[in-house]
């Protein structure tokens, strides 16, 4: 049985991520507390906002000694999205230089959109660069919706799952082994967003 927990430390979309999955699964919860997140077979980080801002609230608000346990011990499968997958990286370099949660090698820098406005807002397309269950029927470029000024510049390129492109190629999707991150709004993103979510909660 399917059992979502969506992580809550005041990011901002939750109702709407929460929205998304409840679509999809019977039971979806939002919530810190250690019973839900070790009774949960799907976790979901959601993430608006500033790097430095969101890792503070993550360490006064989530039970991080937790989180390591089930999902880097345990495995349960894991998804970041927006601000929630650039702090699986080692650092940040929003208003300073901020410790991510070191879950995927990288650092967090701003977005080379040339001259293109930033925040980059609005819909654009992906590139599958890696065959992964979580992108499964999305390899045909669909649009998803950003709102974003930095970018997640992956360690290992083969933890690089997709692109896009805005003024410059950056990371849209990366993933290692059952951790997962995706740098636009699912749960903004119509049918392109829904599939992903079916995508993951598929994930065991």
């Amino acid at each position: 049985m399917q059992r979502v927990c969506i992580l809550d430390y005041g990011s901002g979309n939750v109702k709407s991520v929460y929205n998304l999955f409840a679509a999809l699964a019977t039971d979806v919860v939002v919530s810190n507390e250690v019973a839900d997140i070790e009774a949960a077979s799907h976790i979901v980080l959601p993430g608006v906002g500033a790097f430095a801002a969101a890792m503070r609230r993550i360490h006064e608000r989530l039970p991080l000694d937790v989180l390591e346990r089930v999902v880097r011990q345990q495995g349960r499968p894991f998804l970041g999205i927006c601000v929630g997958m650039q702090v699986l990286a080692d650092v940040g370099h929003e208003f300073g230089e901020t410790p991510g949660l070191g879950w995927i090698g990288g650092n967090v820098r701003r977005l080379e959109a040339g001259d293109l406005p930033l925040p980059h807002v609005g819909w654009n397309n992906i590139d599958v660069v890696r065959p992964s269950p979580l992108l499964a029927g999305l390899e045909q470029a669909p649009d998803f919706y950003y709102v974003h000024s930095f970018m997640f510049d992956v360690a290992q390129p083969g933890q690089v799952l997709a692109t896009s492109d805005y003024g410059g190629t950056f990371c849209a999707a990366v993933g290692r082994d059952n951790v997962y991150g995706v740098q636009f709004h699912p749960e903004k993103s119509q049918r392109a967003g829904m599939r992903l979510a079916k995508n993951f909660l598929a994930l065991s």
